[in-house]
């Protein structure tokens, strides 16, 4: 079948199941575990927002028009802390109501390994699972997406707030004491947390107490030894057995595939 490739939609489950998306339905990708398939690029892209003819993509699957206009390309979503809704200046200020200036979580996650994230509430576990997390708790939510950015870019000082996608791709990460990394954190930063409380206002920002923690399995038979990548731009078709999904990631006996990165691409995809 053709379609255009977006992000693959994703329902908790034990293990996670993965859906493509076509403009009539969704098909679930586990029951290809294990099969051989072939991705074919049609030499097509289109945006994401505007269906634009381009020849490449930005932020993931945007024309550089749309990517310079919307929101949700705007530099302040890969960093929480630049949100500028407060200034006036968003690019699309009812997207920001909707989506930044809504209650949002600081978390903790264990993906390649430990990290610091941030995500809207109503992203709860699906954030998770598009990183490839294992665990995750959230440990702070915050009345907006700027608070929570500014809260995240402090803890960065003491923890990672990215995921090695490699590493993540390789294998299930250590476990992660919640607890004692949680005190661990508090106490690398408490005073300037506290110090963030008194200028947001208590009323905005809530330390959780208990830990909830959230666990995850992905549908994987095997992970591989060495993750070497598929780009559609250098490599028309990609074949190979599917062993596993994890993130947003196929992975293949061949090799891996990020999806989400691919978004706009048109494909024909099938089993061989």
């Amino acid at each position: 079948m053709e379609f255009r490739l977006v992000k693959m939609i994703v329902e908790q489950a034990n293990p996670i199941r993965y859906f493509f998306s076509t403009e009539d339905r969704a098909f679930l990708l586990n029951d290809l575990l294990g099969k051989k398939i072939a991705i074919i690029f049609k030499n097509k892209i289109t945006c994401l927002n505007c269906n634009t003819s381009i020849k490449k993509t930005y932020s993931g699957g945007y024309c550089y028009k749309c990517f310079m206009s919307l929101a949700k390309t705007d530099t302040c979503i890969v960093s929480p802390y630049l949100c500028h809704y407060h200034l006036g200046t968003c690019r699309e200020p009812l997207w920001g109501e909707e989506h930044c200036m809504q209650p949002h979580i600081v978390y903790l996650a264990n993906t390649s390994g430990p990290k610091v994230g941030v995500t809207r509430m109503t992203q709860i576990p699906t954030r998770w699972i598009d990183q490839g997390a294992q665990t995750a708790t959230p440990i702070i939510k915050t009345k907006n997406r700027r608070e929570a950015g500014i809260i995240e870019k402090l803890f960065a000082s003491a923890m990672d707030d990215k995921t090695n996608w490699r590493n993540m791709l390789k294998g299930v990460p250590e476990p992660v004491n919640y607890l004692n990394l949680k005190k661990q954190l508090f106490f690398a930063c408490g005073q300037s947390l506290d110090e963030l409380e008194e200028s947001f206002g208590t009323a905005d920002i809530e330390l959780l107490e208990d830990l909830q923690i959230y666990e995850f399995q992905y549908p994987i038979l095997s992970y591989p030894d060495k993750v070497s990548s598929f780009n559609l731009d250098k490599l028309n078709l990609i074949e190979g057995t599917l062993i596993g999904i994890k993130g947003q990631y196929l992975i293949l006996d061949t090799g891996v595939i990020n999806i989400r990165n691919h978004g706009g691409y048109h494909i024909e995809f099938k089993e061989i």
